[in-house]
């Protein structure tokens, strides 16, 4: 089976251009048409001789992932079904809105953390994700929709920090302007607050937005509900939070609203109390439903009895608008099903 050359990164094309006897300046030209110009076989590669074609075509692929589904909504939201080459599938969702084109990625097939309220969570990890077959969503999403990706989160299927190598080799894919030419100020990684994964990401060169799913403030309910909270304290969070925001960029903490479990006054209290000495964003997210698991929205009404304390608070606040719940493309409702 040929070696796909799509998983190289430019320094590894480099690396492989040379040792086959070709100049250091053909892996630039063949990165740009795998990842720019959409070149699906080395045929393609018009500036490249037809020798040197027919010769990469007898070594390497440049296999990449296959639209198996998508569903729309009228709001803006495109959810695909992509299907990698060992045939396992993910899913990835891209929302219009305004200027921006953001796509949201997926990181690993599936995902071990079990969130109880994450249709995600229900379906446990298979594996991770190579980085080619993360930036390939990208690729593949705007071949498909025939527009170019202003912003790239990483709110997909997955934790990032459970799969931080093959994440950071990605982002290098995506911000390379030889590559998808998205700025890493337009990306943002999520998570539910890996404090070892943070503080990498804190000590790294990269400048990517850092998005935390907080979604309690109280310590024993979040372990209940966030099993990877009973190794993570909120105490240890919040100091590398701190540290990010006032080194790189500023912190979003995510709050899914749930009914009856975090949607009181009480929570808003102690999510103040918490936060209080961070320059940080507040996201608030209403529950988005999954026909598979029990917890539902709160009322619309006490969303903005919530959001009204918060305002109150030195934070900037957004009650963000979900795309996609319609067709389970929304924040906690991606589950790689056709």
């Amino acid at each position: 089976m040929k070696e796909n050359f799509r998983r190289h990164s430019l320094c590894q094309a480099r690396d492989t251009v040379v040792s086959i006897g070709l100049e250091e300046y053909r892996a630039e030209q063949i990165f740009k048409w795998i990842w720019q110009k959409n070149a699906e076989d080395f045929s393609k590669m018009t500036n490249l001789s037809r020798a040197l074609r027919e010769d990469l075509d007898r070594r390497y692929s440049i296999a990449g992932l296959e639209i198996a589904g998508l569903v729309r909504e009228g709001q803006g939201a495109h959810k695909y079904l992509l299907r990698l080459e060992d045939g396992k599938e993910i899913e990835s969702v891209f929302m219009r809105e305004g200027r921006r084109r953001t796509i949201c990625v997926s990181c690993q097939v599936g995902c071990p953390l079990g969130c109880r309220f994450c249709a995600t969570g229900l379906i446990g990890l298979t594996r991770n994700l190579y980085a080619y077959e993360i930036a390939d969503q990208v690729r593949v999403i705007q071949k498909a929709v025939g527009e170019k990706c202003t912003n790239v989160v990483f709110m997909g299927m997955g934790e990032p920090f459970l799969n931080f190598v093959e994440v950071v080799a990605a982002l290098e894919i995506i911000s390379s302007p030889l590559g998808l030419g998205v700025g890493r100020r337009h990306t943002t990684l999520s998570t539910v607050g890996l404090v070892e994964g943070m503080e990498a990401l804190l000590r790294s060169p990269i400048r990517a937005k850092l998005a935390v799913s907080l979604n309690f403030a109280d310590e024993e309910q979040r372990r209940e509900y966030m099993p990877a909270a009973r190794y993570n304290s909120l105490l240890d969070i919040m100091k590398v939070a701190k540290a990010y925001s006032c080194e790189k960029e500023m912190v979003t903490f995510e709050y899914v609203m749930i009914k009856g479990v975090n949607d009181r006054l009480s929570d808003a209290k102690r999510l103040v109390r918490l936060l209080r000495g961070i320059p940080s964003k507040i996201n608030l997210i209403p529950y988005n439903e999954h026909p598979r698991l029990p917890f539902r929205r709160p009322a619309d009404q006490r969303i903005e009895k919530f959001y009204e304390y918060l305002l109150n608070s030195h934070h900037t606040v957004v009650i963000r608008k979900s795309k996609g719940q319609k067709i389970l493309a929304g924040c906690g409702q991606l589950s790689g099903k056709a």
